[in-house]
């Protein structure tokens, strides 16, 4: 790790900072880049500065005059002399500065520590320092909380200046040969003492004696040898302070380490945590650990060996029956556990990011496979990040761990094919299987008085009817699986929390949730919803718990943030809470009774006002002059046919209604009105020949016939004969030889029996009526007209005779 990352991580700790906090700050790294001053180029905004391992020996007055807002400075590793005291002053916000492997000489004259008030973090270790007197510069510092430093004398009165700096933690860097006065650590206050070796250096019994003797947290660093040293101070010593005991990156002899373990198990240390641990020498037979102690924890994190012929049992075995409530092998590559020899006062075994296999706690002898039994005072297990595959063979491992309660096996490999039994210990309350290969199937295989579930990250599908009933389970997290659809609570009864976040549910189906009875918590974000009808409930319910109304006070979490919609894409990635979909849209009934009841009130009206203004009339009449034009366009009539035709229609009528033939039938049909020629016997019989003879002249010298029908028509003889006449030549010019204009009503029954052709043509012909409407009559006669309108030879029509 780069000398910048690690000191931001250090600063970020001391000051407070969460993590995501330093991606905000303004970081400039010019470290290793051969500077020999301080760049005069640095951007106005710099908040962090990297300028470690360069050729940077002093700094000066208004080197940093341009960064105002800079918080960490790294100068380490520069062989740097000499400091300006006015180095700072353009630099109020300074909370870190990291001075160390350079070639400063006197502690107590740092004077440019007198403009650094805010300074949180100082690190002067590993410089040319003779004697370790802090000056009374260091008393300005009232925010500092941790220091490091490093000379070759430490005498008393040297931290006189920091005695009332509460410290987090005082960091003594030893040179190596190391002089220290007994006592000389009295004026620091600090939480933890760290004190770092070098290289092969032996350890300073009276240092490592008042450091016990004076501080609740002590870290001894970069130990090789001397363990038989510290093995004596921690048993001579009568009265240790320290409850805290850290041992890092060190590298260490089985024997020596056994030897160790076991003096501290006899003082008043409560806790003790080696981490970066090399081990050597390793035994072949098991080693005896103490009965009895004080001692209440036991870490060990990264540990590795470097011997290749050893019991991995005896190990495995010394460690295992250490007596302490809490044992915790860290990020260590072991891949089995034995079982403690006898009952063990073990209350918390953590194993996490370690190799362990099924095989961990049993033995086998002959072809039988033991479990351990001697593990019953056991509360908590931990076992995540291992290669652990079997559910219900775990099960059968921790069956007679009659005191578990709280079990995570997350980040593993674990599957489960339903078929096997589980004997889960029923103490079990808190259980933690996230981030496995389980499926559905793993609700067969759960200890049954679990209160909290944790199943996030695994390929759970659904979660089938037949469960085992879990009464006491009150919190259950899915994040992060497959679910299609909310979950029913047949199978948790109490269930109050239920975590569903990053599914697959599409339209979470509400009324699921009426078996939860209990249910307070719902989580359903970042799900792909798909904004149709069936999500309306849903987003009731959200809207109802944004308003503290919701169905027996289900709170839906973070609502409206993470609830989007994926599909239609008219709306894909808008907030569920913008979506209105109406309840007309989604109920039939009333989509059938929004649509229906328009279009009959629409078709009512229509009709109404079709009625009022004879819509029915015109359209009739539309469709007769329509009918009529297609007639003649559609007659096929051979020319020689035409033969003698004078004239486009004879009109027959009853010598009554000769009014309305005259007055108005003839204008407009005749002349310049209508352009046709019309024969009726007012003009066209020749005298001395018969009337029915005229008759057959005229019908047979006209392409049609138009008959006035009234009621006069039906009583006259000779309109009888013409319509009989007529109706032959029907036979020879077709059915559109004959019109008939209703000039008034006339009902069938008055029409005499004897006149069957008439009611036969009424009854098969489309008749015009003469409407009593004057705004109607241009349509009428434009029908008429269109209905008689035909081609003509070019003969010579000759005026009939009287």
């Amino acid at each position: 790790m780069r000398p910048l990352i690690a000191a931001l991580w250090a600063a970020a700790a001391l000051m407070g900072l969460q993590p995501g906090a330093l991606s905000l700050l303004i970081v400039i790294d010019r470290s290793s880049t051969n500077l020999s001053s301080v760049p005069r180029d640095l951007p106005p905004t710099t908040q962090l500065l990297d300028l470690s391992r360069n050729h940077i020996q002093q700094l000066r007055q208004g080197d940093f005059k341009n960064t105002s807002l800079l918080r960490l400075l790294n100068v380490s590793w520069n062989g740097l002399a000499a400091i300006d005291p006015a180095t700072f002053l353009d630099t109020p916000l300074l909370e870190d500065l990291d001075l160390s492997h350079n070639r400063l000489r006197n502690l107590s004259g740092q004077l440019y520590l007198l403009h650094t008030d805010n300074l949180r973090v100082l690190n002067l270790a590993f410089n040319d320092f003779v004697t370790m007197t802090l000056g009374s510069e260091f008393s300005s510092l009232l925010k500092l909380e941790s220091l490091a430093i490093g000379a070759q004398n430490i005498s008393n009165g040297d931290f006189m200046n920091i005695a009332e700096t509460k410290l987090r933690t005082l960091t003594l860097s030893l040179e190596n040969e190391q002089g220290y006065t007994v006592g000389s650590l009295h004026d620091v206050q600090a939480q933890r003492l760290q004190i770092a070796f070098t290289g092969y250096q032996r350890t300073n019994n009276d240092l490592v004696s008042d450091a016990l003797s004076q501080f609740v947290a002590v870290e001894l660093m970069d130990l090789t040898v001397g363990y038989k040293d510290l093995s004596t101070v921690l048993s001579e010593r009568v009265e240790i302070l320290t409850s805290d005991l850290y041992i890092t990156n060190i590298s260490i002899g089985w024997d020596d380490l056994t030897q160790l373990l076991d003096v501290v198990l006899r003082t008043s240390v409560r806790h003790l945590v080696a981490t970066d641990v090399v081990l050597y020498r390793l035994p072949k037979n098991d080693t005896e650990v103490a009965k009895t102690s004080k001692m209440k924890s036991f870490t060990a994190r990264r540990a590795t060996v470097t011997s290749f012929i050893f019991s991995q049992e005896a190990v495995y075995n010394f460690f295992i029956n250490m007596p302490v409530e809490c044992l915790a092998f860290l990020e260590t590559s072991i891949i089995h556990m034995t079982c403690p020899k006898s009952h063990s006062p073990i209350v918390q075994l953590d194993f996490s990011d370690c190799a362990l296999s099924d095989s961990i706690f049993s033995r086998v002898e002959v072809q039988d496979v033991l479990e351990c039994e001697n593990l019953d005072n056991v509360r908590k297990l931990i076992l995540v990040g291992n290669n652990l595959r079997s559910l219900q063979t775990l099960s059968k491992r921790v069956q007679f761990m009659k005191s578990l309660q709280h079990l995570d096996l997350s980040l593993n490999s674990l599957v489960y094919d339903g078929l096997g039994k589980c004997v889960w210990p029923q103490s079990i309350i808190n259980m933690s299987l996230s981030s496995n290969d389980l499926t559905a199937s793993v609700f067969k295989c759960l200890p049954r008085g679990t209160k909290t579930l944790n199943l996030q990250n695994n390929q759970v599908s659904a979660i089938p009817s037949s469960i085992l009933t879990l009464e006491n389970l009150s919190s259950l997290n899915l994040n992060n699986n497959r679910l299609r659809d909310l979950p029913v609570c047949h199978g948790f009864p109490i269930l109050i929390q239920l975590l569903l976040q990053s599914n697959s549910l599409h339209a979470p189906s509400v009324k699921k949730l009426e078996s939860c009875r209990h249910l307070k918590t719902l989580d359903v974000r970042y799900n792909p919803f798909t904004c149709t009808c069936g999500l309306r409930s849903f987003i009731s319910l959200a809207i109802k718990s944004e308003e503290k109304k919701g169905q027996r006070g289900v709170e839906l979490l973070s609502w409206p943030l993470g609830y989007y919609c994926t599909y239609p894409e008219a709306v894909r990635d808008l907030p569920l809470k913008n979506i209105s979909i109406p309840e007309v849209y989604c109920n039939i009934g009333l989509l059938a009774a929004a649509i229906l009841c328009p279009a009959v009130a629409v078709i009512i009206a229509v009709v109404t006002m079709c009625h009022c203004l004879d819509v029915p009339w015109y359209m009739g009449m539309i469709w007769q002059w329509t009918r009529a034009k297609h007639r003649a366009r559609m007659s096929q009539v051979r020319p020689e046919d035409l033969v003698g035709v004078e004239f486009h229609a004879f009109v027959s009528y009853s010598q009554r209604d000769a009014e309305w033939v005259e007055n108005s039938l003839l204008p407009n049909l005749e002349g310049a009105a209508g352009g046709l020629r019309i024969c009726h016997h007012e003009k066209n019989f020749v005298a001395g020949k018969t009337i029915v003879e005229n008759i057959i002249a005229c019908v047979e010298k006209s392409r049609r016939s138009v008959f006035v029908l009234s009621a006069h028509f039906v009583k006259s003889e000779w309109c009888h004969y013409e319509l009989y006449f007529a109706s032959h030549q029907r036979l020879a010019w077709g059915t559109d030889s004959v019109v008939l204009v209703l000039l008034e009503p006339l009902p069938q029954y008055l029409i005499p029996s004897k006149y069957y052709q008439l009611k036969s043509m009424m009854g098969r012909h489309t008749y015009l009526e003469w409407p009593q409407d004057r705004a109607k009559h241009r349509l009428f006669w434009a029908n008429l007209r269109a209905a008689l309108q035909a081609e003509l030879p070019n003969a010579q029509v000759t005026e009939l005779e009287e």
